[in-house]
């Protein structure tokens, strides 16, 4: 991450690109085997993983694939708090985070205007979080 971060301040946007996209991997895969006690570290890597990724596709011009790291970010982390078979302490870090999704969503709204995509996203998490209900795909 720590390398990625030094290419987007270079102005080397493949880079960047090639190690943000590392990071959401290994995000994920910590997620899938969880170090205890480490459940928010892991979620707060995938959130800063897809929102570094979200910057610089909006920094080269790539507006729906920024979008869509947004989105996914969010959807990741309601799916994550309504799966019962995850730990709980993954559940509630991902609650928590879901809160900086959110509101990345709504920046990205108030900064950029409205996108269906977002307003999808946003309606699919008041939906599953108010009723319970796993998210569709």
């Amino acid at each position: 991450m720590r390398a990625a971060v030094a290419a987007s301040h270079a102005a080397q946007p493949l880079a960047a690109l090639d190690g943000y996209e590392r990071a959401l991997q290994i995000a994920r895969r910590l997620i899938e085997r969880l170090p205890e006690g480490r459940a928010s570290d892991c979620v707060a890597a995938l959130v800063v993983s897809h929102h570094n990724l979200a910057d610089l596709e909006l920094e080269r011009g790539g507006t729906d694939r920024a979008i869509a790291h947004l989105c996914d970010a969010h959807e990741a982390l309601l799916e994550l708090f309504l799966d019962t078979t995850r730990d709980p302490s993954l559940q509630q870090a991902a609650l928590r985070h879901s809160g900086e999704t959110h509101v990345a969503l709504l920046s990205y709204i108030a900064t950029h205007g409205p996108h269906p995509l977002i307003a999808r996203t946003l309606e699919l998490g008041e939906r599953a979080l108010s009723a319970g209900d796993p998210l569709p795909h």
